[in-house]
């Protein structure tokens, strides 16, 4: 076996391994199907050697296979975003050095034209194989190559918070790291059946959930996009023992629960409370929604941080507290220290102590390898013994690590004092009329980061009870904050702009104020 993923997969062959929109497949089929798909890659070579090969395919069967066998035949997996549009889509083919394209037929022609203009070799998906047909057995597999822990293998682009997108390069082993260490933190066993729709070109969707559960021998449920009654029907089967979601995914789904019968209510609520483990991350969780939906389906929220280049860092416990508002303690294997703003490592971030603010420094085999064809960019990323500079701002409180916001975003500089915005973000969504929001320093000469809030607010027909203006909601916030945290400008919007994790984009929330 030249991958330690497949070998386990082939210890599981006979249990069921994926439900997708193609039909049901076994280890056995996933083992076979992907090892012909690799020899359609190699077209005759040993091995991809290290290739990157970019593929354009929904969540399901089609995108695991290829994703397997682009590892097994020795490349780099790089999956694109199906919600990209068409420049997106050439500049990963021109950043990544694509030696191939892969396609689902439904999506060909988005990249037909993208791949003749540069010479790439262009496949759809059912030149790779397709679903097995029971013809193949293990005698007939194609010899692949025998791929070491240490060669690349995934590139995912960041969303980029300045500047265009990078590519995150994670080996094999960082892979296996991450993977493991999230198996131990969360309790994964083979007869876990866990639900999947988050989009497959981040590392949530792809490790936390994906990788994870095949990993483990485990069932992965996969849906072709979100709808918050389809997801409510899965759980209401109580068949799930895992669902991960990202905060506005908890939101909608109280949502389309408010919007529905009582009958309705108790069954989707019972099936939620069959869940062994619900989790919340890429993004901060309010803690309305932390309480709303502790309230409906009897499930507190475990909440992560973690990010493209370190796969997962920090969780609330399997068992025991989980802290509105804070992220727990280490995972398995990862090391994290606070880096204080005059470069000392901050006093009191271990397990029982408390500390000031710093930026969280991550290490371990867990963190990337590189960022594609960017030395400068990977050298300013990591300290010079090593550790990784996430630029995100945090304070341990009694031992939990609660995040403050990135430096560049969420950490304010307004008239001399610092500010997260997250707090301010917290304070507002805890009025009742106000759904989302998102804070934001606008530059400013008097200063220097003007507080702006937009808000997006309840629906209403109740004219007795109108929605607040601005005005209002300043003050209301004066009630709660210190006055230089209180926006100077709240601007009510229908809705924020989201990237396709559903995080707010916060440069695009800035361009509102312009």
């Amino acid at each position: 076996m030249s991958l330690e993923l497949v070998g386990r997969a082939a210890g599981h062959a006979s249990r069921l391994a994926l439900d997708t929109p193609e039909g049901t497949f076994t280890y056995e089929d996933l083992l076979e199907a992907s090892a012909r798909a690799a020899s359609v890659l190699l077209d005759g070579r040993p091995e991809l050697g290290g290739a990157r090969v970019c593929f354009l395919i929904p969540s399901g069967w089609d995108y695991v296979v290829t994703q397997w066998a682009v590892w097994r035949a020795g490349g780099v997996a790089v999956p694109m975003a199906v919600s990209h549009p068409p420049a997106e889509l050439a500049y990963v083919l021109d950043d990544a050095e694509s030696d191939a394209v892969v396609a689902h037929p439904s999506l060909l022609d988005r990249v037909e034209g993208l791949a003749a203009e540069r010479g790439l070799r262009l496949l759809g998906t059912p030149e790779l194989g397709g679903p097995p047909a029971g013809a193949v057995g293990p005698l007939d597999l194609p010899a692949l190559p025998r791929v070491q822990p240490d060669r690349p293998a995934m590139m995912l682009y960041t969303s980029g918070t300045t500047g265009r997108p990078k590519g995150v390069v994670t080996t094999h082993a960082n892979i296996q790291a991450q993977v493991e260490s999230l198996v131990e933190a969360w309790g994964w066993r083979e007869d876990d059946r866990i639900l999947l729709h988050l989009p497959l070109h981040h590392v949530h969707g792809i490790v936390n959930v994906l990788t994870c559960a095949l990993w483990s021998g485990a069932r992965c449920e996969v849906l072709p996009r979100f709808d918050p009654v389809e997801v409510w029907e899965r759980l209401a089967t109580r068949r799930l023992t895992l669902y991960m979601a990202v905060p506005t995914i908890y939101r909608r789904l109280v949502e389309a629960w408010e919007g529905v019968d009582a009958d309705t209510r108790d069954r989707w609520s019972d099936g939620a409370r069959a869940c062994r483990l619900m989790v919340s991350g890429s993004a901060a969780l309010p803690v309305p929604t932390l309480e709303r939906w502790e309230a409906i389906t009897g499930q507190r929220l475990l909440e992560r941080y973690g990010m493209t280049e370190i796969g997962m860092g920090l969780s609330n416990p399997l068992h025991g507290e989980r802290r509105p508002g804070h992220v727990g303690r280490p995972l398995p294997g990862v090391e994290i220290r606070l880096m204080g703003d005059g470069g000392a490592v901050l006093e009191g971030t271990g397990p029982d102590g408390s500390s000031e603010a710093g930026e969280i420094q991550v290490r371990g085999p867990t963190v990337f390898k590189e960022y594609w064809r960017r030395p400068e960019a990977t050298e300013e990323a990591f300290t010079e013994d090593g550790w990784f500079r996430t630029g995100d701002r945090a304070q341990v409180e009694d031992g939990a690590f609660r995040i403050l916001g990135r430096s560049s975003v969420d950490i304010l500089k307004t008239g001399g004092e610092k500010v997260s915005a997250l707090e301010i973000e917290d304070a507002l969504r805890s009025h009742p009329s106000v759904r989302d929001c998102a804070v934001v320093g606008v530059p400013d000469e008097d200063w220097g980061d003007r507080v702006c809030a937009a808000v997006v607010l309840q629906a209403t027909s109740d004219a007795a009870d109108p929605p607040p203006d601005p005005q209002r909601l300043r003050a209301f916030l004066k009630e709660r904050l210190a006055p230089y945290k209180v926006p100077k400008d709240v601007l009510l919007v229908d809705d924020l702009p989201r990237n396709a994790m559903g995080k707010v984009t916060k440069p695009a929330v800035k361009e509102l104020f312009a």
